[in-house]
């Protein structure tokens, strides 16, 4: 490997780094070819902060690694959304979209009755426009993402109960 690919290579990973802190991600994988076996496989991430209880230590809670302040108060310890069992998961990483167009109206409110198979909203990855099934019929109690907002495969999007 010459060294301008290196440098290219850093230069790489600090923008994927930078795109990870930017959307709030705590992983990104990327694979690039340069072609006959010579490839690059980078894995990006961010721990989030892990709290160990020790019973015979002073300290009641050891912080073992920080995740950035804004994240802090986005999930309460006796509410988290992804343990509800009428949860609507994202099934991919990308932007979420709450309506079909701009300026339309949303697929979906708070208070409205949905039917398996009825789509909540949209979720764009690589250019692609998904449309996000509800999973079961019921009515939707909250909506956890704005329109236009990055989200993770897994993350909570809405609760239908």
């Amino acid at each position: 490997m010459t060294k301008k690919s290196h440098e290219n290579d850093v230069a790489f990973i600090q923008a994927l780094a930078e795109l990870l802190q930017e959307n709030d991600l705590t992983e990104l994988e990327v694979m690039r070819d340069y072609g006959e076996n010579d490839s690059l496989n980078v894995r990006v991430s961010r721990a989030k902060e892990v709290v160990t209880q020790v019973a015979a230590a002073p300290m009641a809670a050891v912080p073992v690694a920080a995740a950035p302040a804004a994240a802090a108060p986005a999930a309460t310890a006796s509410e988290d959304p992804a343990a509800h069992p009428g949860v609507v998961p994202s099934p991919m990483v990308g932007t979420a979209y709450l309506q079909a167009e701009p300026g339309t109206p949303a697929f979906v409110k708070v208070g409205d009755k949905v039917e398996e198979g009825q789509t909540l909203l949209i979720v764009e990855a690589m250019k692609t426009m998904n449309q996000i099934p509800a999973p079961h019929g019921g009515t939707v109690k909250r909506i956890l993402v704005e329109d236009g907002a990055p989200v993770e495969f897994g993350a909570p999007l809405m609760i239908i109960e």
